[in-house]
């Protein structure tokens, strides 16, 4: 074999140190599918004391990251410290050099994606990023690579293991959502500070890559409707169940007449779905294509050696073009630069959804056919009602499930059934995926 690829890695905590067990254990492997060997060259943490369970050679660990950045014989850089500053500058900077740059950071991919692409296509240089989403799931190949001759007319999914790990464990357990948070996060599951995971915003992250691929164009963060589970309750993922549906955290991207719909939030789905039956911090994406047809995903979306094993898929891919000279073959953005386009993302009350309502209502005569008399206002048709018996003095549930109908109605007509004397407390929400 010829001289071995060199690769810097700046980042050297849970899933860097993934990184280098793969590379220290699959070495013969790797050398073998690429042709030559690939060497960890530098290591670049501010903190390369402390142990992280595998052991490098003397030498390697720095914490000046322009030992990699300006030294010329490292050929692919892989950046795994997160965030946006300095991680944007690391990357336009090994870009600018003509390097190849591996990362998994999302939220920098959704925020700023537009100046690293750009970045990647003035340079021609390779830039690998299959770890920002879905972990060790290869759904960026798909989109770029497999399914590449296909329109794709949806994509949903589960995307994010921390809140469906406490989703699970709410349904299975019948146990609140603080309680299972505190747990988590006591596990290693979640986060000290679990915004990101629990709000939705790790999961719009991931869906603006995937509709920036699967599309061709530019989508801005504020563009994704998105909403988080923390307001979940037990009581209604008991009254879903009652319906035969679970609820689950979704990405939901749809594409119809150059028109995107984009959107993160809980979401009603059949019991028996696939999607229903991924557990814990799995996760799960679902893509339609025109001519393949249905494909799901599946797999672990987080983790150390899932996650890693998916930044070492991109350094082989970079290291095989480097060695025979090639670079930018497949565009970052999955499409030609010059051919991507805005596209109209579709507002948040313009998509049409089914609806889950639970009225906390007196119990009193004609309670629903003033309610169902607010939602035919707004073009609204019952597909089915579920009402629970006297609790003398106190409010009882009335549930509704909606056919499909407009966001923006039922947000009006939610309006009005709040207003409504014999209504307690207000009406909960939830939209409603596939099951009619």
């Amino acid at each position: 074999m010829n001289q071995a690829v060199k690769v810097g890695l700046i980042g050297f905590g849970t899933v860097g140190s993934g990184v280098v067990k793969i590379l220290q254990d699959n070495a013969s492997l790797i050398a073998r599918r690429v042709g030559q060997s690939v060497n960890l060259a530098k290591i670049a943490d501010l903190d390369i004391t402390t142990d992280r369970g595998v052991a490098v050679p003397s030498g390697v660990l720095t914490t000046n990251v322009n030992d990699i950045l300006d030294d010329p014989e490292i050929d692919i850089v892989v950046e795994l410290i997160g965030g946006h500053v300095p991680a944007k500058r690391f990357i336009l900077q090994a870009l600018s050099t003509q390097k190849g740059v591996v990362t998994a950071n999302k939220a920098l991919l959704a925020d700023h994606g537009e100046e690293v692409f750009e970045a990647a296509f003035k340079s021609k240089s390779d830039l690998g990023f299959e770890a920002s989403v879905g972990g060790g799931i290869p759904i960026i190949r798909s989109l770029t690579e497999g399914l590449a001759g296909n329109h794709l007319t949806s994509i949903t999914g589960i995307m994010n293991g921390t809140s469906n790990y406490i989703l699970t464990r709410m349904t299975q357990e019948g146990r609140n959502f603080g309680d299972i948070l505190q747990e988590a996060t006591r596990e290693g599951y979640a986060e000290a500070d679990p915004s990101l995971d629990i709000e939705g915003i790790d999961a719009a992250h991931k869906l603006v890559i995937m509709v920036n691929l699967a599309y061709g164009t530019p989508v801005p963060m504020d563009a994704v409707y998105t909403e988080g589970i923390s307001k979940i309750s037990t009581v209604d993922i008991a009254f879903a169940r009652e319906l035969g549906f679970t609820i689950k955290l979704l990405g939901i991207a749809k594409f119809q007449d150059q028109v995107i719909e984009a959107r993160v939030h809980p979401t009603l789905v059949p019991t028996d779905s696939p999607i229903a039956q991924v557990h814990g911090v799995y996760n799960a994406i679902h893509l339609v294509g025109d001519a393949v047809g249905d494909i799901v995903l599946y797999g672990q979306g987080a983790g150390s050696l899932p996650t890693a094993s998916a930044v070492v898929g991109d350094i082989i891919d970079l290291a095989r073009n480097r060695i025979r000279g090639s670079s930018s073959r497949i565009p970052a953005t999955s499409f030609q630069w010059e051919s991507r386009q805005p596209l109209t993302i579709k507002p948040m009350p313009d998509i049409e959804s089914r609806y889950y309502l639970r009225c906390m209502v007196k119990d009193e005569p004609r309670v629903l056919s003033t309610i169902s008399g607010i939602l035919g206002q707004q073009g609204i048709s019952i597909s089915s009602v579920l009402q629970k018996g006297r609790k003398q003095g106190q409010p009882v549930p009335l549930i509704i499930l909606t056919h499909h109908s407009s966001e923006r109605g039922i947000q009006s007509a939610l309006q009005d059934i709040n207003a409504l004397s014999i209504v307690a407390e207000p009406t909960t929400l939830l939209r409603m995926e596939g099951g009619e």
